[in-house]
């Protein structure tokens, strides 16, 4: 407690600070040369967390109101996100999409090329860096920083489940939506808006290093599950936070968000086959 506020509060008043400053510095417009990056690092991380907050109240409305001319009530459209493989997907459709419109918005209003940020035709050798950008993920996480929760912060509950949306009992042909809700759109929507929008504004300013921390430190943020009634999940804040230092390296030497989305997918895709088909626990 600080002053009669818990941490947490603290923590989604300030980001709701920088949101608010993001969603205004959106309508901002600057002249470009299509290759120069004419976004600030503190815009960089309003912006993105203002496309990360308003995409989720827009995908809710979205979502309400196709409830709403189903017959269903808020009870039932909860129900139905919750049991609907069809319904959840549509909901993660609708963010990503909405995520993809305003960033696409943002560049054009800067007059920026989609090249600036690491957008760019894929290579043959990204599936190389690709593979050993996941075995190097696998290597620090699993072996080093998993190994560290456990040992030095007893406290953190490394079995605490992370809240993916879907029902693990889910079967059939709805796996379809899970498949792209969890394997195919976050990898490509994450990267070019945390790696590609984000760590380049950062990287206008700040050391690549000091860069890839404050991206990755964002990032990471994003899936401690705030809001949920539950303790934040540590674990999968550690696990993104190396995830995005690892797929940083790659845009970094790279130039390409390609060999970070090939990461981003086998990671994903792994997940959905242990929970989805294998069923393990």
């Amino acid at each position: 407690m600080f002053f009669g506020f818990n941490a947490d509060s603290i923590a989604l008043t300030v980001l709701g600070v920088i949101s608010l400053y993001g969603f205004v510095r959106f309508f901002v417009r600057r002249k470009s040369d299509g290759e120069e990056v004419n976004w600030t690092p503190l815009e960089s991380i309003g912006v993105t967390l203002a496309i990360y907050f308003v995409s989720q109240l827009v995908a809710a409305l979205a979502i309400g109101m196709i409830g709403g001319a189903s017959g269903l009530d808020s009870d039932q459209l909860s129900a139905k996100l919750e049991n609907s493989a069809g319904y959840q997907f549509a909901f993660v459709l609708f963010i990503e999409a909405f995520s993809i419109g305003m960033l696409y918005l943002f560049l054009k209003r800067r007059q920026t090329t989609w090249r600036a940020i690491g957008w760019v035709k894929p290579r043959f050798r990204d599936i190389g860096y690709a593979l050993g950008g996941f075995a190097a993920y696998f290597a620090v996480y699993a072996l080093v920083v998993y190994n560290l929760l456990t040992t030095y912060f007893p406290q953190i509950d490394t079995e605490q489940a992370q809240d993916l949306g879907f029902s693990k009992s889910t079967a059939g042909p709805e796996l379809i939506f899970v498949f792209l809700s969890l394997v195919i759109l976050p990898p490509l929507v994450e990267e070019i808006l945390v790696r590609g929008f984000l760590f380049t504004g950062l990287r206008t300013k700040l050391p690549a290093i000091y860069a890839a921390i404050a991206a990755s430190l964002v990032f990471a943020a994003a899936h401690l599950q705030w809001g949920s009634g539950q303790p934040l999940l540590w674990t999968a804040a550690a696990d993104t936070f190396v995830l995005s230092m690892v797929l940083i390296a790659l845009r970094h030497k790279t130039g390409s968000l390609w060999p970070g989305i090939g990461v981003h997918f086998i990671k994903n895709g792994l997940a959905f086959l242990a929970l989805f088909i294998f069923k393990v626990s």
